[in-house]
């Protein structure tokens, strides 16, 4: 009979700030820097309102090339996801453990589907209205989609990025963000602060509109992560957000 492995030690809170500088940093802390960067171009070259992001286009002229890059870009922004769940396990025997301890499994289906569906509607809806009212402001770039072609494999596509999105987003950002900052003895009202003003921050690229509807989400997202202790109606409602946003554009054009 094999024996268990034993539980890692406490990591020391140098270790805990040290994972939290090295995940943020190859992940969303670096997607932030960028952002703001790309705030202050809109702001100097032009103005925000005259601006115009696209979050998905073609990244080759070549159908396959263009799918197998979309793909490549997919699976290697899971690393972090992975290394973020490998320190909060300790050791790969005890990643399943980690998965539940963060609520990322199917032990509470009818629980998780009704909260995630919920807070897609909740804040699908403040999104939309965010985005009007920041386009009328001037504060908020123009947003396409996607202008990728109506072909089944582009659609395929876009709900594994959507998934992509909500899986880097809620294990780092909410997850294993919450867990580090808890063992330095951080409180749940910090934990939320930090959370939803990285949210906010790596999204600026879009202008403040959308940074503002951003911080509302990670706030309510903590909330939801700290009363319930699951992650995956977090990884629901972003899911079904991000798939709405992409694939509504495609559906509706073909």
């Amino acid at each position: 009979m094999q024996t268990p492995a034993p539980a890692p030690r406490p990591a020391s809170p140098a270790d805990l700030r040290l994972q939290l500088l090295l995940v943020l940093g190859v992940s969303l802390g670096a997607s932030a820097v960028y952002s703001v960067l790309d705030l202050a171009e809109m702001v100097l070259r032009s103005s925000i309102a005259e601006s115009s992001t696209t979050l998905n286009q073609p990244l080759s002229r070549v159908p396959v090339v263009d799918a197998l890059r979309r793909l490549a870009g997919i699976c290697l922004a899971l690393v972090p996801v992975a290394l973020a769940v490998y320190l909060l396990a300790g050791t790969a025997s005890r990643i399943p453990a980690a998965l539940r301890g963060m609520g990322a499994d199917g032990k509470r289906p009818a629980h998780d589907a009704a909260w995630g569906l919920g807070l897609f509607l909740a804040m699908g809806g403040g999104t939309l209205v965010l985005y009007r009212v920041g386009r009328a402001l001037g504060i908020t770039a123009q947003i396409t989609t996607s202008t990728l072609d109506t072909t089944w494999w582009a659609v395929a596509l876009l709900a594994l990025t959507a998934a992509r999105h909500a899986l880097v987003e809620e294990v780092i950002v909410v997850a294993f963000l919450a867990d580090r900052m808890r063992g330095l003895g951080r409180s749940w009202w910090t934990v939320a602060v930090v959370s939803s003003v990285l949210r906010a921050s790596y999204h600026l690229y879009q202008g403040v509109g959308p940074a503002v509807g951003n911080l509302v989400m990670g706030l309510v997202f903590v909330w939801c992560y700290r009363r319930y202790g699951r992650v995956m109606p977090l990884l629901l409602a972003h899911f079904l957000l991000d798939a709405a946003g992409f694939l509504a554009p495609q559906l509706l054009a073909g």
